[in-house]
């Protein structure tokens, strides 16, 4: 069970009515609901069995919780108070922002049920509050809508039964230094106004006020001298309160109504001066997709995921060199840009040509850029730009403060706590400053990778298994006598050479040659055919790609490593395979360590067999998430 709904009550048959229906119209179902009873003595506990919830014997509010959290099966915990009616769709909203935002306890925003606008205001000025202050001092301006894992309140004790007053603010305090906590944003609930109603605006916000200011002081603060009870009274107000009330309310409208006409006025300037920067109501959002153009994983990545996606959002595709071709042929709205690439020699990075043809290419490379990426981006008006390591992704994104979403398996070693060979920490150091360079500062990076270290702390971001195309996936491995060799440097040819001395069948990709020598065939690249090639082979010979190693543990076929000399995420990669026993990483192509690999198939096989295999829709979730989230 994924919700356990408790909900501490006393006396509440009016109330409680309205909260039990409106969870059952959710459309959400996964749910038990709990109601810890503080021994009511009017029908409460006969209406909560009428709804068919779990029923057991509570007390102050703190108690109540406890007692309902101990009989919980769910694995998320929310605590609601029983003068609550949910919003549509709550329950749906909170759980998935919950998950996707990987907290550990949230509360949501407030909506009162009045509609008197000063009701309003104050709901909404708490609402702004707790967010303003959710990193800095957790809080919480009742119990409305606390969500929490169950481990989590088991770790940490659950509420503190010791105090009266407050305990949903020590509750949120206490678990929010054990994991994150959140205001959620996509669901509000709705609040009764009866606390306002009988105690008066004034003592309210004298109530919370001094209650707040001792918590964010470190002082408890105690019922008895809030003059606050569980019980809620019937009273009404004196009719010289309520006509005073009701005189402040008609100001606080009235004020309500000259802010929305000024703040028309103001909309309706900032629109007629922005010009071609005001956005007009689309149906779809807009979205810039920037994919870098060496090699083709990134391109193969990308039009998996932008297939997925061009059906919800408007999606323009701006890249260069074989990416831009490759996604050409796939979607319309694709637009070349400049780029750079990696120069190598004998195998290994040759950082000074790499520079040397950066600063030649760049002059070019800026045009292009901005005719085809910077333009059409104030022309267009993007709603967001996603990058999988296009460099002027970011420069749009800062120029005309854009949203910038990361996609990529590169960050790994920027963002995550990566295991690597120490001889190699040079080259990691440099590859995190060009790394670092390229996409600066985005709302946020999803990661794909086929290892999962720990993301470092205070690191917007989160790992998901690699992006595979569905031809892949939906393959059938079998095992033939040939091994498969994809090279995606020229300068491999002397490596692939040595093959020869090898009395095994080789079929060799990347160097867009079509020729038989002696035991290596030569192919072009064709989709079909290396689909049908990788699936049948019984091992693979690679350098440290990303998404030809992805696709090779897909298919379960064990992995000999020779990354590029001085391609630090290429070492990463092959480091990773041999580490979790998918097969071998060399330095070098050794012609002997490669007949002992071939020897220790069947050891490497037996790792991979294990490996759970994953579809795309965790990530093309996620990128829609943030997406919807972080669109402007």
């Amino acid at each position: 069970m994924i919700l356990s709904i408790i909900i501490p009550t006393y006396n509440e048959e009016e109330y409680l009515p309205i909260l039990l229906d409106s969870i059952k119209k959710q459309k959400f179902e996964d749910y038990e609901i709990i109601i810890a009873d503080a021994n009511s003595t009017d029908r409460t506990r006969e209406i909560a069995e009428e709804y068919g919830c779990i029923i057991v014997d509570g007390g102050m509010p703190g108690v109540g919780r406890n007692r309902g959290a101990e009989v919980a099966k769910g694995e998320y915990l929310l605590f609601l108070d029983s003068d609550l009616k949910l919003t549509d769709d709550y329950l749906r909203d909170v759980i998935y922002e919950f998950q996707m935002e990987r907290l550990g306890i949230a509360i949501t925003q407030m909506k009162a049920l009045s509609k008197k606008s000063e009701d309003q205001l104050l709901h909404n000025l708490a609402n702004y509050f707790m967010i303003g202050v959710e990193k800095i001092k957790p809080h919480g301006a009742g119990c409305y809508g606390i969500i929490v894992k169950k481990e989590l309140h088991d770790k940490c004790g659950g509420f503190d039964e010791e105090l009266n007053f407050g305990e949903d603010s020590d509750y949120i305090k206490r678990l929010s230094e054990v994991e994150r906590f959140k205001v959620l944003r996509n669901a509000k609930i709705g609040v009764s106004t009866r606390r306002l109603e009988e105690e008066g605006i004034a003592t309210l916000i004298q109530q919370y006020g001094k209650s707040t200011f001792n918590d964010f002081v470190g002082k408890k603060t105690d019922a008895d001298e809030l003059n606050y009870g569980f019980e809620h009274g019937k009273e009404q107000l004196s009719k010289d309160k309520l006509t005073k009330f009701e005189e402040e309310s008609e100001k606080i409208s009235k004020m309500f109504e000259n802010y929305d006409k000024s703040a028309e006025k103001i909309n309706t300037a900032k629109s007629y001066f922005k010009g071609t920067k005001s956005k007009k109501t689309r149906a779809k959002k807009r979205v810039f997709y920037c994919v870098c153009g060496e090699g083709m994983g990134h391109a193969i990545r990308s039009a998996v995921i932008i297939d997925r996606i061009k059906e919800k959002y408007d999606v323009y595709i701006f890249s260069h060199d074989r990416a831009y071709e490759y996604l050409n042929e796939k979607f319309d709205n694709v637009y070349q840009i400049g780029g750079f690439n990696t120069v190598y020699i004998n195998n290994k990075v040759s950082n000074t040509k790499t520079l040397l043809s950066a600063l030649k290419r760049n002059p070019t490379n800026i045009k292009i850029g901005y005719k085809e990426l910077y333009q059409k981006a104030r022309k267009l008006s993007p709603d967001i730009i996603v990058t999988d390591f296009e460099i002027y992704a970011t420069m749009v994104s800062k120029l005309l403060q854009i949203p910038l979403i990361s996609l990529d398996n590169i960050h790994m070693i920027t963002q995550t706590s990566i295991d690597y060979p120490k001889h190699h920490q040079t080259e990691m150091l440099k590859a995190k400053g060009v790394i670092k360079g390229y996409v600066i500062r985005p709302k946020f990076h999803i990661l794909t990778s086929f290892f999962f270290p720990k993301v470092r702390s205070g690191k917007n971001a989160v790992i998901y298994p690699p992006v595979i195309r569905e031809e892949i996936y939906n393959l059938k491995p079998t095992t033939g006598d040939h091994i498969i060799v994809y090279q995606t440097s020229k300068e491999s040819v002397k490596l692939v050479e040595r093959l020869k001395k090898l009395d095994e069948k080789f079929i060799v990709y990347g160097f867009n040659i079509d020729k038989v020598d002696e035991n290596l065939t030569y192919k072009l690249f064709n989709e079909d055919e290396f689909y049908d090639d990788l699936a049948s082979a019984k091992a693979v010979v690679c350098n440290g790609g990303f998404t030809f190693i992805s696709e090779a543990i897909t298919l379960k076929k064990p992995i000999y490593s020779v990354p590029a000399i001085g391609n630090f995420e290429q070492t990463l990669n092959g480091f990773y395979v041999q580490k979790l026993g998918y097969g071998e990483y060399h330095e070098n192509m050794s012609v002997k360590k490669l007949k002992l690999f071939l020897k220790r198939l069947d050891k490497y096989q037996s790792k991979l067999n294990n490996v759970k295999r994953y579809n795309n829709d965790g990530i093309i979730r996620e990128l829609e998430y943030r997406i919807e989230k972080y669109s402007q």
